[in-house]
């Protein structure tokens, strides 16, 4: 079910890129931000009444340092996107599974279990085969006048993994993933909110608005997928998994705005679905979860 829910995330968030595109002619980053938290905070408090699960939480300062990291983390992402060409901002936000990868294999040599690494090693090579796909997808450039910009889309990747492997420590924590997302939508809503004060709010036109309403679902329903995967499954096989919302988004981009994925894109594709089955099969060799995997 990891693959299932990691796949269904990706699939999920980059639909919902498809509706920001539509919307953002009508409303800037932080209105977007803020509206996909304010919804997200309503469907995923409507959920958690639908499932009985209380939203007081015992470890309210983990679900902050959550927010806190997810939020920055998110924010350095739209500062590259702005600052950088949007397949380079890409690129660095996706070396996220890079950076889960070396906490992991750092973790386990710190706590000196060296016989792990032999069993995580395959793992961390199927992690780098999926980013090469992303690479030749994208085919990132940068220029000397963009590396402040560069350092920060760089930093939006280490924030992403820090984020995700403190979903998985909230899932093992025994933590409902509902719970978690509806915190984070919080935290979203807050940093959205407070830039807009300083930014202005956009004109609301019909039935261009209409589209706040599907980012908002889809954010919740991705970040509700991913928690699931990171919660219930291996984190380097996630991670890697994670890679699919690249080929999702691409074939977006061919058939809703005649985008052209040259050969190279093409077998990036193929190097990130191979990547992923390898991890998946990879895992179902090894134990149910590994040492590397508890810190």
């Amino acid at each position: 079910m990891q693959a299932s829910w990691m796949i269904l995330a990706s699939l999920f968030f980059a639909t919902m890129s498809v509706c920001i595109k539509y919307a953002a002619p009508h409303f800037h980053t932080f209105e977007l931000v803020f509206f996909r938290g304010l919804i997200g905070i309503a469907f995923m408090a409507a959920l958690c009444k639908a499932q009985d699960v209380s939203l007081r939480t015992p470890i309210p300062l983990m679900h902050v340092w959550r927010s806190v990291i997810g939020v920055a983390s998110l924010s350095a992402w739209f500062y590259a996107i702005a600052h950088l060409p949007l397949a380079t901002a890409m690129t660095l936000n996706y070396m996220s599974g890079v950076w889960v990868a070396a906490f992991l294999i750092g973790g386990t040599l710190v706590m000196g279990r060296l016989q792990d690494i032999g069993r995580q090693g395959p793992l961390v090579l199927t992690v780098m085969a999926g980013f090469s796909g992303v690479v030749m997808i994208l085919r990132p450039t940068i220029e000397q006048n963009q590396l402040f910009a560069g350092v920060i889309g760089l930093l939006s990747g280490l924030g992403a993994a820090l984020a995700y492997l403190q979903v998985a420590a909230l899932g093992r924590l025994g933590e409902p993933e509902q719970r978690t997302v509806f915190y984070f939508s919080i935290g979203t809503t807050v940093v959205g909110g407070v830039a807009m004060l300083f930014t202005g709010a956009s004109a609301w036109t019909w039935p261009a608005a209409l589209w706040l309403l599907p980012i908002g679902v889809l954010a919740a329903l991705g970040q509700l997928s991913m928690t699931k995967a990171y919660t219930q499954g291996s984190t380097l096989v996630v991670a890697n998994l994670q890679y699919s919302g690249i080929v999702f988004a691409a074939l977006y981009g061919l058939f809703l705005f005649g985008d052209q994925i040259p050969f190279i894109g093409w077998a990036g594709m193929l190097l990130i679905i191979a990547s992923g089955i390898a991890a998946t099969a990879l895992r179902s060799r090894a134990l149910p979860r590994a040492p590397a995997e508890e810190h």
